[in-house]
């Protein structure tokens, strides 16, 4: 029988009873001055949020949407993301969010893969489907969050306004009952080994996600959140937070304005912030120069790449009373490990010359509560049963897998895709494989070494990219660097690929390519050349983690400048 009180969304009027007039969620609307910002904020108190979201639930069904049906989501940023998804939620519709920086062609193939059946969307995406009418085919109902609505377009603004003039009319309260394996979203992964996958999450697995998040940072409350990654927003509103929509484009993280996010702390006094690495290396840059400080601050949260050590370094100036972490997970599973900057800076110190030289991985902490973490023997085929899974020895390095309770069922309508990432246990959930390379070590904590797919073949030698590349990533002139080669059959020579931090002449580009032969032929004597670019590839959705599979591409073509 199921159970209203799964539905994620049933928080909202729970907090609105509670405390009415604090405020949920906060977006700036005007101040975007690049030398002076001063931003004014549209807000929502948890009574309106929920009075909102309370009636777009009542609009969607009177459109004739029932549950079940997925409604692809293409809105900014704002108070109406977060009313609009909480009001599909309590309508038991099924929002689906794919990141617009995937690349169109990858974008227009997951809309047609996951076939909504309704459309939220920003007017340009609306263009788009009048362009491209073969990916949008399977929808019939329409909202564009522009005020011109032509056709059969329903206004978003219009439903606003309407609401507004209404006077916050009481409305039947709208909160379909869920299981937790009820459908609740449909994610899409960044594509960054292959193509987007539709993820399915459940009203179980958000709200154990919500609990886990809540135990991992001692999140009340009074906490107040700024979220680089819009969809934390929602499970910080669950927890009773005010989240407060920083002012930057969370599809091109690396763009984000320091001075921007600086003011957004310094408005909100936000205390939890959280979103790409990229976004906050920019920040800790701008902190540093400037001299400023966030002392409101108590968790800088960075995921979706490993971290530098001197970006955790730099922080430690910047933040007086917090930290920075560093949790560990995928779309498919999150949160699965975790870190703070002070233990990744403690282990940097006890790490010897001679580990240092012969190269180190990315400490991503312990597993979270709950959560248990074994490493497999690598291997590149489907496992169906966990007693078929060969499981590795403590510091042995094989793919990362996850049980867990936020272990997602499936990646929709790819049964192959789920058959080669799923193994059944038989206490009735899932083990997730990670993709990754790592290993744990005799204090249980867990280590990445970098994608399975990113690993060097050469003869029976299998070398994880990650600790390879550490030991050149020590010198100054390098930004970072890529260590690409052979797969399996692959006859791709094993190369390094430089990013300079500085601007090198041809003279310094050899002795710093001279340095790194020293360095290898000291370590694992691996690498027969290296190349420089200005820019290594980067992920869509992070914009920092290295797109290998890029890279790759670019060597064999000789297309990388």
């Amino acid at each position: 029988m199921q159970e209203t009180h799964h539905n994620i969304a049933r928080a909202l009027p729970q907090w609105a009873e509670t405390c009415p007039e604090k405020v949920a969620v906060s977006a700036p609307v005007t101040g975007f001055a690049r030398l002076a910002p001063n931003f004014t904020y549209e807000e929502l108190t948890f009574k309106d949020l929920n009075s909102l979201s309370l009636f777009y639930a009542h609009q969607f069904i009177d459109s004739a949407l029932v549950p079940g049906d997925k409604v692809l989501m293409f809105v900014k940023p704002s108070v109406d993301f977060s009313a609009l998804t909480f009001g599909l939620f309590r309508a038991g519709l099924v929002p689906v969010f794919i990141d617009p920086g995937m690349g169109k062609k990858n974008l227009l193939a997951a809309i047609e893969h996951i076939r909504p059946d309704a459309l939220i969307a920003e007017p340009i995406v609306h263009l788009l489907a009048l362009i491209h009418p073969k990916a949008f085919s399977s929808i019939k109902y329409s909202f564009t969050m522009g005020r011109f609505a032509p056709g059969k377009l329903r206004s978003i603004a219009a439903l606003k306004k309407k609401w507004n003039s209404e006077e916050r009319k009481t409305l039947d309260e709208v909160m379909h009952p869920c299981s937790k394996e009820t459908m609740a979203a449909v994610l899409f992964t960044s594509g960054g080994t292959g193509i987007p996958k539709a993820v399915h999450y459940n009203h179980g697995i958000f709200n154990a996600q919500v609990r886990r998040l809540q135990e991992l940072f001692n999140l009340t409350p009074e906490d107040v959140d700024l979220p680089g990654f819009p969809l934390f927003s929602l499970f910080t509103i669950t927890m009773g937070m005010k989240s407060a929509i920083p002012a930057m484009n969370p599809s091109k993280p690396a763009s984000a304005n320091p001075a921007f996010l600086v003011k957004n702390i310094v408005d909100h006094q936000a205390t939890f912030v959280a979103g790409s690495p990229a976004i906050w290396q920019n920040l800790c840059d701008y902190c540093l120069k400037e001299g400023v400080t966030l002392p409101s601050v108590k968790y800088l949260v960075m995921f979706g790449a490993p971290v530098p050590l001197k970006l955790h370094i730099g922080f430690a100036h910047i933040l007086p009373n917090g930290d920075t972490y560093t949790p560990y997970g995928a779309t498919e599973c999150l949160p699965v490990a975790n870190i703070s900057g002070a233990e990744v800076i403690e282990l940097s110190q006890l790490q010897s010359a001679e580990e240092k030289q012969r190269g180190v991985s990315t400490c991503v902490g312990r597993p979270v509560e709950s959560t248990e973490v074994r490493i497999a023997q690598v291997s590149d085929e489907a496992i169906n049963s966990v007693d078929q899974v060969q499981w590795q020895n403590i510091r042995e390095v094989g793919e990362i897998c996850v049980y867990s309770e936020t272990v997602t069922p499936e990646y929709i309508g790819m049964a192959e895709k789920t058959k080669n990432a799923k193994i059944s246990d038989p206490r009735g959930g899932l083990w997730h494989r990670m993709g990754d390379l790592g290993y744990l070590d005799s204090d249980g904590k867990l280590w990445f070494c970098g994608r399975l797919t990113h690993r060097v073949v050469i003869g029976d030698k299998t070398t994880p990219c990650i600790p390879q590349e550490s030991i050149y990533n020590s010198l100054t002139q390098i930004k970072r660097c890529a260590f690409i080669g052979p797969t399996l059959n692959g006859k791709l020579s094993p190369t390094l690929i430089i990013e300079p931090s500085i601007k090198l002449s041809h003279k310094e580009k050899k002795k710093v390519e001279s340095e790194i032969f020293s360095m290898d032929k000291a370590s694992n004597n691996l690498i027969e050349r290296v190349i420089f670019t200005k820019k290594l590839p980067v992920d869509v959705r992070h914009n920092i983690k290295i797109d290998r599979l890029k890279l790759k591409d670019q060597v064999e073509r000789g297309t990388l400048s």
